[in-house]
Order: C-alpha cells, then sequence, then structure tokens
C-alpha cells in the first residue's frame, strides 16, 4: 500500500512519500488513526493529495496552514497541483492582492 504524510487533522492534503498510480490504495495516520483513499490520478512523490473532498474555492490546508484555493471541485485521492489550485496572496488581478 502507498503512503501519505498528513500532519493535522486540519489538513484536507497530505504529501506523496512515493509515486501514486489511479487506483492504488493509499494510507496515512493522523492523530493515531489510520485511513485508507484511492488514489484517483497520478501523485508523483512530493505532490499533493486530496484525502477529503475540496469544493471548488475552499481552502487547501497543509500543515495546518492554508496554502491556496480549490480553482474546482477536488475529490478525496485527486492530484492537488496548479491546474487545479489557486494562490490566495500576492494577487495582481484582486485589489489588495488577497482572496
Amino acid at each position: 500500500m502507498k503512503a501519505l504524510i498528513v500532519m493535522s487533522s486540519k489538513d484536507n492534503v497530505g504529501n506523496a512519500i512515493e509515486d501514486i498510480v489511479g487506483g492504488d490504495e493509499v494510507s496515512y495516520t493522523v492523530d493515531g488513526a489510520q485511513h485508507v483513499i484511492t488514489a484517483q490520478d497520478e501523485i508523483p512523490f512530493g505532490f499533493k493529495a486530496a484525502v477529503q473532498d475540496i469544493p471548488a474555492g475552499g481552502d487547501i490546508i497543509k500543515y495546518k496552514e492554508v496554502v491556496g484555493r480549490a480553482a474546482v471541485d477536488i475529490k478525496a485521492g485527486e492530484c492537488v497541483h496548479i491546474h487545479n489550485v489557486e494562490g490566495k496572496r500576492g494577487r495582481g488581478d484582486i485589489p489588495g492582492g488577497q482572496a
């Protein structure tokens, strides 16, 4: 079984510690409880994977910190990367630069 690192129960993504392909069963442990999800697509080593469904516009949370927001609905087990995440800070297209 493949694995993710999830640091906090507040996180909705985890980091792949090895290459994962769609259909792989993927485990992670948080707060002493083990969880298993099914990878929906390829998740390269070091990339983020959703450990729960994240609605479009929802915060992406890693290490208890907001690292972006979902540009589209993201399902548990999907790769979370530039194709489905947008930044919330330093945005020149938003007055004040914050989303």
